[in-house]
């Protein structure tokens, strides 16, 4: 796979997008200085706004645009207008081209229900499937059938062939099947608000549909071939890499709400994603089955001793979380390796698809486009193994952090006229979500032990709100989501494996937030996930990280470092060679935490820093140490002797004879 190819198309499709988005917020009168009232010439059957928009909108369209313009109203209260738009205008845009990459992928593979190409033409033609077969009545009993209008919209282009009509026809069919799709897949084909239709006017035959047909080769996204993966996760970091490169390197001041997923993005290397999984995942489950032959499977699990734990809790038990998921390439492969655990206790692929979904895996982030990516690659795992999979009514556990200052006191005293005592208990845990989508996954919140009695009160009350003059249904709908997150947040899991955000340029909010709740480890976020992540896993479990590696030596990580090494077991750690990450700036190091305070037994290190020339070049001296376990980068030390050391730096390499130095020998200062 050429990610050359990949981040030359991410980044113009964004750059198409928005353009093509901006210029029909233009033709309909809204821009980032207001909205313009309707023209003088305008009539009740026609409106007109601009001078460019020479034939005006009708019908529906009409209340369209109004319905922008009401969204825009209630989206500048919080800020200006300008903004509003910026962000309004890059909402549209990463949703189809959200979508657009979905339909893309589920075409290659023959996963429409339709079996009929949206963007590309299976058989070489020019125009893609979806108009040659337009008139086939299986298609358009797929599509959900034609209206009056829309039959002959499509009539008259098979008739005349013209541009416009056939441009007309195409609009039509592709937001059919969007529409479609809302069926079997809703975490992403979200029914379309009518405005981002307005918006958004699909054509095959030039912009991004047709780049991402002819440019990005079609075995990128074919499951037999390179797998879906990778594809999904380099689409969704090249697409933010103008927003990622315009935060990160601003100067000085903090990174603003609004922009905190595009300066945290980065998408894990596949190796790195795999070692992490085998040496958490892999390792629980060889612990408490000493007579598996997984380990054979487990290409990158370090040669480390594996305990054996008296443990005979089922594997539908089994629990795994990324609380920091991005486009779900972490959840992706625990899948895989889940499905092979279930294939060694005897259970059928298709039956164990559906059980990973339900019981084995959970994720969460603060960005909606993430959590819409993440959903659609498990959706697409369990369909690879379940060809009836979009009709089993199964949804895979993530969870999409949302603020609840929107939230009115109208609901909240509706629910309080029913039940007092209950509705201001729901009313102050929605409140502590306020600010959740800065805050994610390390939002501390309570142990409520009636927390599935508050989500049963708020599920069956009644809203009285007939008119919809409140939108007390849709607030409904929002704490529900609210409190099925929360209860997620309280739980204890098996497993967490994570890339989490790096950085360190908070807000004042924020920055008082993680002094009052994680004091000795907010220096920088992913400090606090090492933190908050060691201590949501069960006894004996494992949590795994990707990470700068600056927490390992430098003075201001002290706390954290001492924190793990009095209270957690570093089970394995691999250093890489210092610039290896071609994605960031900053040296990294991927790790393996056992919440186990038994730590006699010696962890497993590796130190890459000597080996230049990228990720690749670490890949292999990696399963090269597992080859051979005794080449003279692999380590293996007890991290009691790192407290003897002034500030507890991991120096795994040090020998014993410098411990030594240390625990005998005379401080300099000291001396002078």
């Amino acid at each position: 796979m050429d990610k050359n190819i990949i981040k030359k198309f991410a980044i113009k499709a964004r750059q198409d997008l928005i353009e093509q988005v901006t210029n029909e917020a233009n033709l309909l009168g809204i821009n980032e200085d207001g909205a313009k009232e309707e023209l003088a010439s305008s009539t009740n059957e026609i409106k007109f706004y601009g001078d460019a928009n020479s034939q005006g909108i009708t019908g529906k369209k009409i209340e369209w645009r109004a319905e922008l313009v009401r969204l825009l109203n209630d989206r500048s209260k919080k800020t200006d207008w300008s903004t509003a738009f910026a962000d309004t205008v890059e909402e549209v845009a990463y949703t189809w081209f959200n979508r657009i990459i979905a339909i893309r992928f589920m075409e290659v593979n023959d996963y429409l229900p339709s079996r009929v190409r949206v963007l590309s033409s299976e058989e070489g033609r020019v125009d893609p499937d979806i108009i040659f077969y337009a008139q086939d009545e299986d298609l358009i009993e797929d599509l959900g059938g034609y209206s009056p209008e829309q039959a002959k919209l499509v009539a008259k282009a098979k008739q005349t062939g013209r541009g416009y009509d056939m441009d007309q026809m195409y609009q039509m069919l592709f937001n059919k099947q969007v529409d479609a799709l809302n069926q079997i897949l809703p975490g992403l084909f979200e029914k379309t608000s009518d405005y981002m239709k307005l918006l958004f006017t699909p054509k095959y035959n030039s912009g991004v549909i047709k780049d991402l047909a002819t440019e990005v080769p079609e075995e990128y996204f074919d499951v037999k071939k390179e797998g879906q993966v990778e594809i999904i996760g380099w689409l969704y970091q090249y697409y933010n890499t103008e927003p990622h490169d315009k935060v990160v390197n601003i100067t000085g001041g903090a990174v603003q709400k609004r922009d905190i997923p595009a300066a945290t993005q980065l998408f894990t290397t596949d190796w790195v994603v795999r070692y992490m999984v085998d040496n958490s995942l892999g390792k629980y489950y060889l612990e408490r089955h000493p007579d598996s032959k997984m380990a054979q499977k487990l290409e990158y699990l370090l040669p480390e001793e594996i305990e054996t734990i008296d443990d005979a809790k089922d594997l539908t038990k089994y629990s795994l979380i990324d609380n920091a998921m991005g486009s779900g390439h972490i959840l992706v492969y625990a899948f895989d390796v889940f499905m092979d655990f279930y294939k060694e206790q005897g259970y059928s692929s298709r039956e164990a698809a559906k059980l990973i979904l339900e019981n084995n895996l959970s994720g969460m982030d603060i960005d909606r486009r993430a959590y819409q990516l993440s959903y659609f690659a498990l959706m697409m795992k369990f369909r690879q193994y379940d060809r009836r999979a979009f009709g089993r009514e199964v949804s895979p556990n993530l969870y999409c952090f949302e603020d609840t200052d929107d939230i009115s006191d109208e609901f909240f005293a509706d629910l309080c006229v029913e039940n007092s005592d209950l509705g201001e208990q729901v009313s102050e845990l929605v409140t502590l979500f306020s600010n959740a989508s800065e805050i994610g996954a390390v939002l501390k919140i309570p142990q409520i032990a009636n927390i599935e009695q508050l989500y049963s009160f708020v599920k069956q009350h009644q809203v009285n709100d007939d008119l919809g003059i409140y939108n007390l249904n849709q607030e409904k709908q929002k704490v529900l989501r609210v409190l099925d997150l929360a209860k997620q947040l309280v739980k204890k899991y098996d497993v967490a494996v994570t890339n989490p955000p790096y950085m360190n340029k908070f807000d004042a909010d924020f920055k008082k937030y993680l002094k009052q709740n994680y004091k000795n480890y907010s220096k920088d976020l992913f400090s606090v996930f090492i933190y908050h992540n060691s201590n949501i896993i069960t006894e004996d479990g494992y949590a795994a990280f990707m990470t700068p590696f600056v927490w390992m030596f430098i003075k201001s990580y002290e706390d954290l470092r001492t924190y793990l090494l009095d209270n957690k077991k570093i089970s394995s750690l691999i250093q890489l060679e210092y610039s290896a990450f071609e994605e960031a700036t900053v040296p990294i190091n991927t790790f393996v935490i056992k919440n186990t305070r038994n730590n006699n037994s010696n962890g497993v290190y590796l130190r890459l820093s000597d080996f230049k020339g990228g990720m690749e070049v670490q890949k292999q001296k990696v399963l090269e140490a597992i080859e051979n376990p005794k080449c003279k980068y692999l380590y293996r030390s007890n991290q009691a002797k790192f407290v003897n050391i002034p500030s507890s730096p991991i120096a795994y390499w040090a020998s014993d004879n410098l411990i030594q130095d240390f625990v005998n020998g005379t401080k300099m200062e000291d001396l002078v």
